[in-house]
């Protein structure tokens, strides 16, 4: 592997590379371990992708994602929504002027108007939709990408939703997406079991790692999803824990071979280096193993999105979508993420303040009224302060 030299780096400038533009001539020099790069096909699609790729929604460096390419990693996944926008932008300027064959891009755009239980309403329109795909398409300069994912279906209903399916047609017929997909946060074995005779997405993004809830149902569901040739890409392997060994919560996702890709974020030369390992060796070993265990004791941050909660709530509060809300503030350090989603759930005060007890418990043991009461102050404070 080849080690990544920040001083080279830093001479092309670390700032305000989201303007950075690549020559093709820059990619001469290969990747000097091609050969070891562990692959999977990602289901009926035929792409073939290293088991590590980019989850770039929290990457603001081109010269990381740089990086990233130029030593084996090649599907790089962002979304309309992240960084307002300037994730994709920092993406098609990256990537123009490189041969298109040569990587993937996946993008997603979340539906309008669809409810806290992921049913779609009046306002989720094949028209709006595909207008906020063209938006994408015209940040990352590209004449398509390679998967669109419908972002973030937890309900069948939504799945099953004639205008999205058939505006994914028509950009499969119009060459602007090669694949359809769509990611899932919430009841996701429900979803990919639903999804596996439908014939209509190739690819599904799915949150997968040690400590998630329903994991035999999962497992089951990921299993015959793959089966029938959707290609499966895991995200949220960490848990939502920082403090996470990050190549063993890689390489536990990776030890299921119908796991194709995983999707880890780096905003950080060394998160990358320690990625860049898991290429060529996802064997765990002994202390990975004991890692897996003291951090599966730890109640850490990640909710499973059981949803087990919400019927002991008396004001039905979005607690699954909320505890993720925490997620972003304290396991990623992005409180401008946790204040968009506290906006689009439209909790922007404290809404468990008029509860004198609460009455929600929870499979993991959190304090969900101290949780809320704390995360629902973000959506208060402007969003240009948290930038």
């Amino acid at each position: 592997m080849k080690r990544i030299d920040r001083r080279g780096f830093l001479k092309t400038g670390l700032t305000g590379a989201a303007g950075l533009a690549i020559s093709p001539a820059v990619f001469d020099s290969k990747f000097t371990n091609q050969n070891n790069i562990i692959t999977r096909t990602l289901g009926k699609t035929g792409m073939k992708v290293p088991v590590i790729s980019f989850g770039v929604m929290r990457a603001d460096n081109a010269s990381l994602c740089k990086a990233a390419y130029e030593n084996g990693i090649k599907l790089f996944d962002t979304a309309n929504g992240y960084q307002n926008g300037n994730n994709e932008t920092m993406l098609g300027n990256l990537f123009k002027d490189v041969p298109r064959d040569t990587f993937y891009l996946a993008t997603k755009v979340k539906p309008a108007g669809v409810d806290r239980e992921g049913k779609p309403g009046p306002q989720t329109t094949a028209e709006d939709f595909l207008a906020r795909f063209e938006t994408s398409l015209g940040r990352l300069q590209m004449k398509y990408v390679d998967i669109l994912y419908v972002h973030d279906i937890s309900n069948v209903e939504l799945l099953n939703y004639k205008p999205i399916i058939n505006a994914l047609a028509q950009l499969k017929k119009e060459g602007k997406i090669k694949f359809a997909g769509f990611s899932t946060h919430r009841n996701e074995h429900i979803v990919i079991d639903a999804a596996s005779s439908m014939n209509v997405y190739d690819v599904i993004l799915t949150s997968y790692n040690f400590r998630h809830d329903n994991l035999d149902e999962l497992n089951k569901a990921i299993r015959k999803a793959a089966a029938a040739g959707i290609g499966i890409v895991a995200m949220k392997t960490m848990a939502g824990g920082k403090l996470v060994n990050a190549s063993a919560a890689l390489k536990w996702a990776l030890s299921n071979p119908d796991i194709h890709t995983t999707i880890p974020g780096m905003t950080a030369f060394d998160h990358l280096e320690v990625n860049l390992k898991v290429l060529s060796d996802i064997n765990l070993t002994d202390q990975e193993k004991n890692d897996l265990v003291a951090h599966s004791a730890n109640p850490g941050l990640y909710c499973g999105g059981c949803s087990k909660c919400v019927p002991t709530c008396p004001k039905n509060l979005p607690i699954p979508d909320l505890m993720r809300a925490y997620m972003y503030a304290y396991g990623y350090s992005n409180p401008l993420m946790a204040h968009s989603l506290l906006h689009e759930l439209e909790v922007v005060g404290n809404p468990c303040k008029d509860c004198n007890e609460c009455s929600v418990t929870c499979s993991r043991n959190f304090n969900v009224r101290n949780k809320i009461a704390d995360i629902s102050r973000l959506g208060s404070v402007p969003a240009e302060f948290l930038t």
